[in-house]
């Protein structure tokens, strides 16, 4: 027998510092009025589905996207989850591109900055935990762009790109409990479904 848990995995709407190209990390930037905006336009697609509950990173950007989706579609407040924060950045954090960001380079990342490693770990095991506790649930996870990208990579063990704001990325953890295997099968990326081969 299979249990197939299906996350909805939605990057919140925009903020003041994604409209000027600023890295946020792990800094608790709000969302602006276009960002609450994208919220908003999240509910159509989403609403396609059935969906069981909404959980959120704790940071303010991700926890109003998902109180905003979850008012519109009915589903009770969402619960915080630390380990869905952002990626942080260390001190590239507030910086544009720039000799001041290039100085933190180096290749896979930024000086003082989480390794990616880590927070493709941190994002997939938070996934796994969900999927443990609630098998066969439906469930939207509003997150960070960094965090739902390098956590599909590492589920999928595949590029994947940039993750857009309050867009509709669908992914099921299919589990295998005769053997305990388990596997994950991207089925919608950034409001695009996939066509099967």
């Amino acid at each position: 027998m299979t249990t197939t848990t299906t996350f909805a995995l939605i990057r919140h709407g925009q903020t003041d510092w994604n409209a000027a190209a600023r890295i946020q990390g792990a800094t608790d930037i709000p969302l602006n009025d276009v960002g609450r905006g994208q919220a908003a336009d999240a509910i159509a697609p989403l609403k396609r589905y059935d969906w069981d509950f909404i959980v959120s990173s704790p940071l303010s950007r991700a926890a109003e996207t998902a109180d905003l989706i979850g008012e519109r579609l009915g589903l009770d407040t969402a619960r915080r989850l630390p380990a869905l924060i952002e990626r942080n950045y260390g001190p590239a954090e507030g910086l544009s591109a720039g000799a001041e960001l290039d100085a933190l380079r180096f290749p896979g990342g930024f000086h003082g900055a989480e390794t990616e490693q880590a927070v493709a770990a941190r994002g997939i095991d938070a996934l796994r935990d969900l999927a443990r506790e609630h098998p066969g649930a439906r469930i939207i996870v509003v997150a960070h762009g960094t965090l739902i990208r390098l956590s599909l990579e590492n589920a999928l063990d595949q590029p994947i790109g940039s993750i857009t704001n309050a867009s509709l990325n669908v992914v099921q953890h299919h589990h295998t409990h005769a053997d305990g295997s388990t596997a994950w099968q991207l089925d919608v990326l950034n409001g695009e479904p996939l066509v099967r081969a």
